[in-house]
């Protein structure tokens, strides 16, 4: 069994973004030259996401709307997190409602993905650098 490993980057220039990550996942699943496996792909910080969904900029204006409704930013003052100085508590809980990872087969050497399906990164805290993990193994 082969494995690989490769970090991409990311600094959203905004504190909240989504970024359709599939072209440079399908670029390490290319690089590994492995056929048949599995594909990880997670967010290495605690206010970022991966998710698998449509690349619909309805659906991802809905995400914002919702997200903000559900943990909204403001009062910051509202979320003890934010008394250690910080003021992204919102960020923390927006990552857990749209999780840190996903896991795709490779199948013939291609993401074996439904109709639609993409993988987005999901910046909740944004304007720094962040990194999300790839990792494929299989034959």
């Amino acid at each position: 069994m082969k494995s690989y490993r490769k970090e991409l980057w990311f600094n959203l220039p905004t504190r909240r973004g989504f970024v359709n990550i599939t072209p440079q996942v399908e670029e390490c699943l290319r690089e590994s030259g492995i056929r048949e496996g599995l594909c990880l792909v997670n967010a290495m910080h605690i206010t970022a996401s991966v998710f698998i969904n449509d690349d619909e900029s309805g659906l991802h204006h809905d995400y914002e709307k919702w997200l903000e409704r559900l943990a909204p930013h403001e009062p910051v003052s509202e979320y003890h997190h934010n008394d250690t100085g910080e003021d992204n508590a919102d960020a923390h809980m927006k990552r857990q409602v749209m999780g840190r990872e996903v896991m795709a087969a490779v199948t013939n050497g291609q993401l074996d993905f439904g109709t639609w399906e993409q993988i987005f990164y999901g910046e909740f805290d944004g304007k720094r650098r962040k990194r999300v993990l790839v990792k494929i193994i299989g034959e």
